[in-house]
């Protein structure tokens, strides 16, 4: 009997610690469960094979500033949560589990564990990020007390291949983080300085307008995130980008202007997402594009 049809009491279902060694087991199952939902819908997988979700987890489950667990039954793992804790709110996921583990509150349980975690160490708020068509997991985090924020559309296409007048952009460097941060505290009420300081060497940009910096990415793609001061120098990132990591990068349907613009640049809508949130939240006083965490 397959993996997928075999039943798990929900009295077997058991949360835990991730540890490094998992990573092989939770990045198959991870790829399958979002190959699966996504598929079933119309879209793309998230993840283009099964290697790449390996080693995305395979980060995550062994980065000190992630907090991830693993829900196993007789001893084998059926699914995997992760939270980021690098700043003072928390992102979570990638939430999967194998379909072996729906309908016994598996997904429940895996968002009960990192939420406990959430509220001890004292967050002042919690994030993720939610494929709008999937209902169920609508449903589950609205219950559990998110608030969905934002409408997003991940967006792909080729490299715009442009640049921006008045508008220079750059790899980042340490000395630009204090800049950096103070520009994302400006626009969200918080920095993501951890995350920032990761991505320095990582493919981190920012752009500098009159002289200062006006806007940071720490990666042009579905895992990194983007502050600007306005349009004009989130458009400058995005057009000296080489190409969008991932599935690609997620757009405010909102901010009209922005879509519209990489519409414009033969950018095409690939799904629609929802941000959601608990505890603090501003609403942006500039242009960002989330992460697929937040």
């Amino acid at each position: 009997m397959s993996q997928a049809a075999q039943t798990v009491p929900e009295a077997s279902v058991g949360i835990r610690r991730a540890t490094a060694d998992d990573a092989a087991v939770c990045g198959q199952i991870c790829y399958d469960a979002f190959a699966k939902v996504n598929l079933d819908h119309g879209f793309p997988p998230d993840f283009p094979s099964p290697d790449v979700a390996r080693e995305v987890l395979g980060m995550m489950f062994s980065h000190p500033g992630f907090y991830c667990v693993v829900a196993e039954s007789g001893g084998s793992p059926i699914g995997s949560n992760c939270m980021d804790e690098r700043c003072s709110i928390a992102g979570i996921g990638p939430i999967t589990v194998n379909p072996a583990g729906q309908n016994l509150r598996t997904g429940r349980k895996l968002m009960d564990a990192v939420l406990r975690r959430a509220e001890e160490r004292g967050f002042a708020g919690v994030r993720l990020v939610q494929a709008t068509f999937h209902n169920r997991s609508l449903a589950l985090y609205t219950t559990l007390g998110f608030d969905p924020r934002e409408l997003l559309s991940c967006m792909q296409g080729p490299a715009i291949g442009k640049k921006i007048e008045g508008c220079a952009v750059r790899p980042a460097e340490n000395a630009d983080l204090a800049a950096c941060n103070e520009l994302c505290r400006c626009i969200h009420g918080h920095d993501r300085a951890g995350d920032l300081a990761d991505a320095i060497d990582h493919g981190a940009v920012v752009v500098e307008r009159h002289g200062r910096i006006t806007g940071y990415s720490t990666l042009v793609g579905f895992f990194g995130h983007t502050v600007a001061e306005t349009n004009l120098d989130l458009q400058a990132i995005l057009a000296a980008a080489d190409g969008f990591a991932g599935p690609g990068i997620l757009v405010p349907v909102r901010n009209a202007e922005l879509f519209r613009w990489c519409l414009a640049q033969g950018l095409r809508v690939v799904e629609p997402l929802t941000l959601m949130t608990i505890g603090l939240y501003n609403e942006p006083a500039g242009a960002y594009l989330p992460s697929i965490l937040f």
